[in-house]
């Protein structure tokens, strides 16, 4: 009995020991996995609210952010190009293949937490935000591309308008 515990032992010791590996990564190395496993966690075609994180997903997936600073609970435009445009398949399908989704939201029913109300106001100044909508294609640096704003139509007229911005065919 005591020979089998231990030959047990030695057993799972050395299976424990066969698979964790002890690797060195320097600083770099770690950011790069730190960063594929984040940005491995963005589902395309979702809106996240985190500016930092989308460049970062931007970065990752070699694709542009799509920025929509909205009122979402007041603004009526907003709400039209939402309703119209944001949450049907062809404009979705259409974002999940080409954009990181960011959505920078000015409410005035919902009360959003302080440290996020200062972030989505800096990131108003940062751009020069006048009025909402305003849809602002920036680059995984957080360089503008290009801007927009409401557009009539619904989502597959939105879609062009969009592909036309971005010299797409």
């Amino acid at each position: 009995m005591r020979y089998l515990l231990i030959v047990i032992m030695i057993s799972v010791v050395a299976v424990l020991g066969c698979t964790q590996q002890e690797v060195e990564m320097n600083d770099e190395q770690q950011e790069a996995m730190e960063q594929a496993g984040e940005a491995s966690s963005y589902q395309p075609g979702t809106w996240i609210t985190d500016y930092d994180q989308a460049l970062l997903y931007a970065r990752d997936l070699k694709r542009p952010v799509l920025v929509n600073f909205t009122g979402s609970d007041w603004c009526y435009w907003c709400q039209l190009l939402s309703g119209e445009v944001f949450e049907k398949e062809a404009f979705l399908k259409f974002a999940g293949d080409n954009f990181v989704l960011l959505k920078v939201d000015f409410p005035q029913k919902t009360k959003l937490p302080q440290e996020v109300q200062k972030a989505n106001q800096s990131l108003a100044e940062k751009y020069g935000i006048q009025g909402f909508p305003t849809i602002v294609l920036i680059d995984d640096k957080g360089e503008e591309i290009t801007r927009t704003g409401y557009q009539e139509g619904g989502a597959e007229v939105y879609v062009k308008h969009l592909k036309e911005l971005l010299g797409m065919k």
